[in-house]
């Protein structure tokens, strides 16, 4: 369901504010375009601490494994990160779907741990959005399809209060990644 309880530029604003209590920068200097490594100086447990802020403010479970992690897994070792930890073809070619676009730093036999220059504050505003989206058309405890918020980020049943479940991050990577084999035929 494309739900239109909480839009866009509030999800960029509690980006924003995930952002900068993680790593300690002023809300104005970050941008959409900013990518969080390069721009806005984040490591990796900073990935974790912005993830759990996002999860506490809208009450879902961000993706744990990268989508290259779920490629493997999915469909085997070696598939989409060779034995020396870089990027297969195939891979490449997942990661430019992934990311809408053809990235010029990405190709074949990079280094994997380069792969996180990819996270901008926009791709993190649509892995957000993408998991608000996966809001069920009506509510499991008591069958109303009246969803509301309060506070503007999380999403309670208007008839019976429960609050909204959600897929998780890793559920709709997973299904991403099988509707991706299906029509692409990568791996």
């Amino acid at each position: 369901m494309n739900q239109e309880i909480i839009g866009r530029d509030r999800v960029y604003e509690e980006v924003k504010s995930a952002i900068s209590s993680a790593l300690g920068v002023d809300q104005a200097s970050i941008l959409a375009a900013s990518v969080l490594t390069r721009d806005l100086g984040a490591e990796s447990l900073d990935f974790l601490d912005i993830s759990y802020h996002l999860e506490q403010t809208f009450g879902f479970k961000m993706a744990r494994h990268f989508v290259l992690e779920h490629a493997e897994e999915m469909f085997g070792e070696g598939k989409a990160i060779d034995e020396n930890g870089c990027l297969t073809p195939e891979a490449v070619k997942l990661l430019r779907l992934r990311f809408d676009g053809d990235p010029d730093f990405l190709m074949p036999g990079m280094d994997m741990d380069e792969v996180v220059h990819l996270v901008t504050v926009d791709s993190l505003v649509n892995n957000v959005l993408d998991i608000l989206d996966s809001l069920p058309e009506t509510c499991p405890a008591c069958g109303h399809g009246m969803w509301k918020t309060e506070d503007g980020s999380h999403i309670l049943c208007g008839s019976c209060g429960a609050a909204a479940s959600y897929k998780s991050g890793d559920d709709l990577v997973i299904g991403w990644l099988k509707r991706v084999q299906e029509k692409e035929r990568l791996f």
